[in-house]
Parts: structure tokens; C-alpha cells; sequence
């Protein structure tokens, strides 16, 4: 199966944001949802997506689930080696959650205006609301661990063993705003904040990840 462009959007910028599928053909596929980069100098989420996807292009394997892909979400905090976007706002704090709130922070990026101020926000929030994943995997820096929220405790569990990272429910301090709390805490989708390690090199950091690519493409039930 090849690769499709759903969606691509600029952003303030001129970067872009690209949404790829991969249509299984499975007819009990479960549409798992990859994003990578929502923090600017955290390119590593990028990195293995793409490396990924130049798997499927060259391998053309076939993977029992639908799979989507959001490589970077932040390209023009990337560009620019900062954690937030161009406002400077730390997007995994940006979502319309409960408990968001406008906030300064240590490192001088904020919260947003107001929830989901940003157009990386709302089109990541039209996209969840859109597709109705049954998982999501979405790939942080540098704490070489993995967390969860909603119901993914088991999945989690399987992507700790495959990878060596501790399994940690609790990130260690408060996230008002975040995609985790939106997705898993508000809709009880099933995510993954998967943390790796930011002292390995890109071919040292997709030989412990691989395998969470095909385990989660091969996935058979929540």
C-alpha cells in the first residue's frame, strides 16, 4: 500500500504541516494516529516518523492497521531550535482541557492567549476530532521513559519492555492544557507520550524504537 497526503497546512512561518495515511487492508483495522515534534527543539519525534514512513515507501510492507502520520507538528519552533512555536507558545499546553490556564514559564514560552490559540492546536484538534484514532503515539524528548493517559496501561507496558524505557504514569509535574489530558484524560483515547532519549544518534535512536513502529502497525486490540 503507498502513502497518502491527506492535509497540508502552512503555518506563520511558511513551514509545513503534513497529515500522511496508510490505508491497510485489514477490514478490523484500528487507526492509530503517530505525531512527532510538538516541542520545536525536539526533532527526534520527526525524525523517527519519517524514518518510518521512507520504510513503508521502500518496503511497501503490509501492516494490518490504518496508520496516520503528524511527522512535525511544530516546524517553525524546529527552524528555529526553540521549544515553542513562532508566539513562542508551548503547544503541549495549548489544548482546550479543563484545567488549561494562561501561563508564563520558566523558559519563557506560554501557555496561549487562550485555549487552542494556535493554528498548530486547532488543526491537531480538528484532526483527533475528524479521524476517531484508536490510539495515538505521540513521540517527546528527552526523558527516556513512557507515559501514558486514557486507557493504555497494557500497550504501555509492551512499548516500555520493547524499549528499556521505565514505564511512568505520572510525568513528575504539572501539564495543564496538554494533548495527553484532551486526548486520554477528557476523551479516553488511549495515548502514548513516548520520551526517548536524547543522547543516542539518529541510527542508535531507531534501533530502539523500530520495533514500537511495528508492534503498534500490527496491533490487533486495545
Amino acid at each position: 500500500m503507498t502513502l497518502k497526503i491527506l492535509a497540508n497546512m502552512k503555518t506563520i512561518n511558511n513551514n509545513n504541516i503534513s497529515f500522511l495515511n496508510y490505508k491497510s487492508e485489514d477490514e478490523n483495522a484500528l487507526k492509530i494516529l503517530f505525531l512527532g515534534t510538538m516541542h520545536g527543539e525536539e526533532p527526534q519525534g520527526d525524525f523517527l516518523i519519517n524514518k518510518f514512513l521512507e520504510k513503508i515507501k521502500n518496503e511497501q510492507p503490509k501492516y494490518k492497521n490504518d496508520l496516520y502520520f503528524i511527522p512535525c507538528l511544530n516546524p517553525d519552533g524546529k527552524e528555529l531550535n526553540q521549544r515553542g512555536n513562532l508566539n513562542n507558545v508551548d503547544l503541549n499546553r495549548n489544548f482546550k482541557t479543563k484545567n488549561y490556564e494562561v501561563m508564563v514559564f520558566d523558559d519563557d514560552t506560554n501557555s496561549g492567549k487562550y485555549a487552542q490559540s494556535e493554528q498548530e492546536t486547532a488543526f491537531l484538534t480538528f484532526v483527533v476530532d475528524r479521524y476517531n484514532f484508536d490510539l495515538i503515539l505521540s513521540i517527546h524528548a528527552p526523558f527516556a521513559i513512557v507515559n501514558f493517559d486514557g486507557p493504555a496501561q497494557k500497550i504501555a507496558e509492551k512499548i516500555s519492555e520493547l524499549t528499556g524505557y521505565p514505564l511512568q504514569a505520572d510525568i513528575g509535574y504539572p501539564t495543564p492544557g496538554s494533548f495527553g489530558t484532551f486526548c486520554g484524560v477528557e476523551r479516553n483515547i488511549p495515548i502514548i507520550t513516548l520520551e526517548v532519549s536524547d543522547r543516542l544518534n539518529n541510527d542508535e535512536l531507531w534501533e530502539q524504537n523500530e520495533r514500537v513502529f511495528e508492534y503498534l502497525s500490527n496491533l490487533k486490540k486495545i
